[in-house]
């Protein structure tokens, strides 16, 4: 994807409020703790500047600055300019395909800031919805449709679609401080859409007569910090961990896809980064079969041969089920975690492939969650390990690259049978080359799972923090008067 000109200045510290991050594949959805709306009038607050909150991050100081003043409840509209987005004529060609972002709601995956998009805007595509501009550092939530709600700030200049509105934040306010109390408020967003159709829908107006309750700005900068730093570290274990992936991904392809160690042994050159004794182990010619060139040895066979299959344990729990089971274990779907229950069925590592609903991704693969841990699954999804010396993690590596069109059933509702998904091809080598492979992934598969875990536990603590920090109850500047 393209970046902005400016996202180095504004990389997202990506808020994981919607990214399972234990218990969950890499990247995928977790659930939010604690949250809620400022609802609270906060208590007066005696003078402190900030100084050394948090470590890391570059604590910001506010010198000469006054903490003391009364918080002040305002409506969203007196923060700023408000822009309701707009799509350009979608058949006129040369309006897409530039450089500058268009986001849609689809783009709010829980980043904390966008600066990448499906989508791209030319100038004359910008030009054609020129009032809907929105620079850098503005606030945009979804207000149209059943994901409204959602918030997010702009990492560069961008152009939203109609289901957005944003706020053009002035420099007496905190645009950070502004997309924290909103992120809290996606229920007390639906509420207000207006009702009585199939699409609710927040207006610009109503939106604008929302009200937000503010700090003085020193304090407004300081509360935004602390969030901040944890959301800086989500997003760093995040990336992370897409580069541990990345890692294990190449190695895949280089054995599995490409045959790089064959190829070298064939030419008569000794295979790049591998000790003898696993070098020893990759053959040194090609079988030429019905199904193309295959390494001496190894086999062309099916998905069904390589995979345990536990989908008789699933049990689906209904919405009210849940709400009368809550408890701290992960219950998936078919493509992320759904709800947290009392209660588990699995512990240990799976993939989950989609089995109905979110199946397919648009490039053909299949909707996978890497999981492990103790957790619960419905049954829309496949749970599966893998077996005859092939890891789950080497299962999950090939089916992230695996194109699973044909083998996918149902027009209006997607759907993988088990007995398709067992006719997915798979190249299966002899075991003592699996086990390697295992062995030499196992390392990064391991540090992707901390990472993870690690994540969970700030965006925990950044989510009960959080509605304290944004009523007033926790009061900052006693808070530094005590440090």
């Amino acid at each position: 994807m393209r970046k902005c000109a400016n996202d180095a200045a504004n990389v997202g510290r990506v808020s994981t409020r919607q990214t399972t991050m234990a218990h969950g594949d890499v990247g995928l959805h977790p659930q939010g703790v604690g949250r809620g709306c400022n609802g609270l009038k906060p208590q007066q607050h005696t003078h402190r500047e900030e100084a050394a909150l948090v470590p890391g991050r570059g604590n910001p100081t506010y010198e000469g600055s006054d903490m003391s003043g009364e918080w002040e409840t305002l409506a969203l509209g007196e923060l700023g300019r408000v822009v309701t987005g707009k799509t350009p004529l979608t058949a006129v060609e040369e309006n897409f395909g530039g450089q500058i972002p268009f986001v849609t709601p689809s783009d709010m995956d829980g980043r904390k800031t966008i600066s990448t998009t499906a989508r791209y805007l030319t100038e004359t595509g910008a030009a054609s919805v020129k009032g809907s501009k929105i620079p850098a550092g503005s606030v945009m939530v979804s207000c149209i449709g059943s994901d409204m709600g959602k918030a997010v700030i702009t990492g560069c200049d961008c152009v939203t679609n109609q289901q957005i509105n944003s706020i053009v934040v002035d420099d007496r306010f905190s645009s950070e401080f502004v997309y924290y109390n909103l992120s809290t408020r996606k229920d007390e967003i639906r509420h207000q859409a207006a009702g009585g159709s199939a699409q609710p829908i927040l207006n610009k107006g109503d939106f604008s007569r929302l009200e937000i309750t503010l700090p003085p700005l020193p304090e407004q900068k300081a509360i935004a910090h602390i969030l901040g730093t944890l959301d800086d570290k989500i997003e760093l274990n995040r990336r992370m961990n897409a580069t541990l992936e990345a890692m294990a991904r190449a190695l895949f392809q280089s054995w599995f896809v490409d045959f790089d160690p064959v190829r070298a042994k064939l030419d008569g050159r000794k295979p790049a980064g591998l000790d003898a004794a696993t070098a020893a182990l990759f053959p040194a010619h090609f079988d030429h079969k019905a199904e193309g060139i295959v390494p001496t040895g190894w086999r062309a066979t099916t998905l069904g041969e390589v995979i345990e299959i536990s989908d008789s344990k699933r049990i689906p729990l209904s919405g009210r089920e849940r709400e009368t089971r809550r408890g701290k274990y992960p219950y998936h779907g078919a493509a992320s975690v759904m709800d947290y229950v009392d209660d588990y069925l699995f512990d240990g590592i799976y993939a989950l492939m989609g089995e109905d609903g979110s199946v397919i991704n648009e490039d053909g693969t299949p909707v996978l969650q890497y999981v492990w841990g103790k957790f619960w699954v419905n049954n829309h999804a496949h749970v599966l390990r893998g077996k005859s010396g092939i890891s789950t993690e080497h299962l999950l590596l090939h089916l992230k690259g695996s194109n699973i069109a044909p083998f996918v059933n149902g027009a209006v509702q997607p759907k993988l049978n088990q007995g398709n998904m067992n006719r997915i091809p798979f190249m299966l080598p002899p075991p003592e080359i699996g086990k390697a492979f295992a062995k030499a992934i196992e390392p990064l598969f391991a540090q992707i799972r901390a990472n993870t875990e690690q994540s969970r536990t700030l965006a925990t603590l950044r989510d009960a923090l959080l509605p304290k920090l944004l009523s007033g109850e926790l009061n900052i500047p006693e808070m530094l008067s005590k440090a």
